[in-house]
């Protein structure tokens, strides 16, 4: 392997990023999860980052096709030092916002709290991912996504099995009320440190956003239009309309005619008009799911979507992710690249001017520990590495 090849002698430039984050430096303290899945979103819309982790990485960080790790350079720092810790207060001088996804009261032992990083930086934006909230009665308690969902009523309601809850992976919590929250309370944040010159802390809990994810139901529970059971409202499967139907080779459809003129074209496209009863004839919903179910049946998943997609009917197939990546609109709006050797999702939202890219190849812990850190101004890179403060992987 020649010299320009090994990992000490990668080039780790600033300001590379393509989209309107181009120009914003980011300290991430890596974990898992939500934080991690922030600062992608963060590196996709162009910031620059510098990913900091204890040697040998995080437990279930994954490894080179991690797509959450992309995007930016993997250092290690033996964070337990506090010369370590002086390193982070170093790159925090010149950043604009700094992440970290640990315990309450863990970088603040380790030195790299908000109070220092405040005391080297007053505009920094200092985010903090949990899942309890940094305050509170569970606050020191371990968790992970289900247990978070869980207190806020949001699992209660989810699935169409009226005999206990379905949870959808770590999809409501870890990422919905999680990552997408830190990442909107830090763009806010930067906005009004623009204008005030003062950075903050952005307590982002994942409680705390799911239940914002929530608020439609709040508000259908107020005003006596939800029911705190499974499969009995307008859009967990309490409506044959609004639900999912089997197909003659065992695959599904997603049905989601709520209103009125697409009702029609869903009975009109699936055959039933004449036998299906109307759409507010409450009482004989269990009826027209018996019409859904058996018209349904009659042709395989295939055949269905020939006939239904592109139409006002509200029906698309449910089909896996590697058929996802296939789909002939997503493939229309590139919305799966291909990118360091595998399939993963485009950049996401879009921008007409400043366009969001894939950047570096998820790292390996400490791929980088030289090139970034000495890219980001850091001196005596060599001597920290020597010293075990850094680990040049």
């Amino acid at each position: 392997m020649s010299d320009a090849a090994t990992p000490s002698a990668v080039t780790v430039q600033l300001g590379q990023g393509t989209g309107p984050l181009r120009g914003v430096k980011v300290v991430e303290i890596a974990g898992i999860g939500p934080g991690p899945h922030a600062c992608m979103i963060l590196a996709d819309l162009g910031a620059d980052i510098i990913r900091v982790e204890r040697p040998g990485g995080q437990m279930l960080a994954g490894g080179k096709t991690m797509a959450l790790n992309r995007g930016r350079p993997s250092v290690a720092l033996n964070l337990k030092d506090p010369a370590a810790a002086q390193v982070v207060l170093d790159l925090v001088r010149d950043a604009d916002v700094l992440v970290e996804g640990m315990r309450p009261g863990v970088c603040e032992r380790l030195g790299i709290g908000p109070e220092d990083c405040h005391a080297v930086n007053p505009r920094l934006v200092y985010g903090r991912m949990t899942g309890w909230g940094q305050d509170g009665p569970l606050a020191q308690a371990a968790g992970h996504d289900m247990n978070y969902i869980a207190i806020t009523g949001t699992l209660f309601g989810l699935g169409q099995d009226p005999a206990r809850p379905h949870f959808p992976a770590n999809l409501v919590g870890d990422f919905g009320g999680g990552s997408t929250y830190l990442v909107i309370g830090i763009l806010a944040a930067l906005l009004e440190a623009k204008v005030s010159g003062q950075g903050q802390v952005v307590d982002a809990a994942i409680v705390d956003g799911t239940a914002h994810l929530n608020a439609m139901t709040a508000a259908f529970l107020a005003t006596g239009g939800y029911q705190e059971k499974r499969a009995a409202n307008l859009l967990d499967g309490g409506v044959p309309f609004y639900d999912i139907y089997e197909t003659s080779d065992g695959r599904h459809l997603s049905v989601g005619a709520l209103e009125p003129q697409f009702f029609d074209a869903l009975v009109t496209i699936l055959g039933v008009k004449d036998t299906c009863p109307g759409q507010a004839d409450m009482g004989r919903y269990d009826e027209m799911r018996e019409v859904f179910t058996t018209a349904f049946k009659s042709k395989t998943q295939a055949e269905w979507i020939e006939i239904f997609e592109g139409t006002d009917a509200c029906v698309a197939g449910i089909v896996p992710m590697t058929e996802a990546f296939h789909h002939p609109h997503l493939v229309a709006r590139g919305t799966w690249v291909e990118a360091h050797g595998y399939t993963q999702p485009a950049p996401a939202p879009r921008f007409s001017r400043t366009e969001a890219t894939v950047g570096l190849a998820p790292p390996a812990p400490g791929e980088h520990t030289r090139a970034a850190l000495e890219a980001w101004g850091i001196p005596d890179v060599d001597g920290l590495i020597e010293k075990g403060i850094a680990v040049q992987a």
